[in-house]
């Protein structure tokens, strides 16, 4: 599992090359670096394998001030396609898409009640997500009971993908 992140949320015309390179760097690159230095272990193993990587939901959705980290999430995404094809039928590869979860990482965008409110409210589901939230379904597609799904970018982001809510 490789689960680095990165927020780095600006309007597009403030971004600037390093800031796209950077998050390259530490998502796409970095997801590269530890599947391959994985890899030979996890050709050896006498059991199946799954490898589980980290997209967000701002790549299929389409969010402002996410050019950036969408960009990099897109390449893990079609990442993660490529190597479940290449690495079938022994090794999975599957992607977690997640909304905004309460992690330090977030710890900025949720600083206080009124952001903590307003991000509930985005979502469908009416709260954000959390860590256990996103490790439920890391462990989901690590283990035996996920061994029919490759090559999937799962969404747990509270409905905010797929869903649109009218009151």
């Amino acid at each position: 599992m490789y689960c680095p992140g990165s927020i780095r949320l600006r309007p597009f015309h403030r971004l600037k090359r390093d800031d796209f390179l950077a998050d390259l760097e530490i998502n796409l690159l970095g997801a590269i670096n530890a599947i391959q230095a994985c890899l030979p272990g996890l050709k050896r193993a006498t059991e199946p394998s799954s490898i589980v990587l980290f997209s967000t939901v701002a790549v299929e959705t389409g969010m402002p001030f996410h050019a950036s980290i969408a960009s990099a999430k897109g390449a893990i995404e079609r990442l993660t396609r490529s190597l479940a094809a290449e690495l079938a039928p022994k090794i999975r590869v599957n992607a977690i898409a997640p909304s905004l979860t309460d992690t330090n990482l977030a710890k900025t965008l949720l600083s206080d009640d009124g952001k903590r409110s307003a991000a509930a409210a985005r979502h469908p589901l009416k709260r954000f997500g959390s860590a256990a939230d996103i490790a439920a379904a890391a462990t989901f597609l690590l283990e035996d009971s996920s061994s029919w799904i490759s090559g999937q970018i799962l969404a747990v982001d509270g409905g905010m993908g797929a869903l649109r809510t009218f009151k």
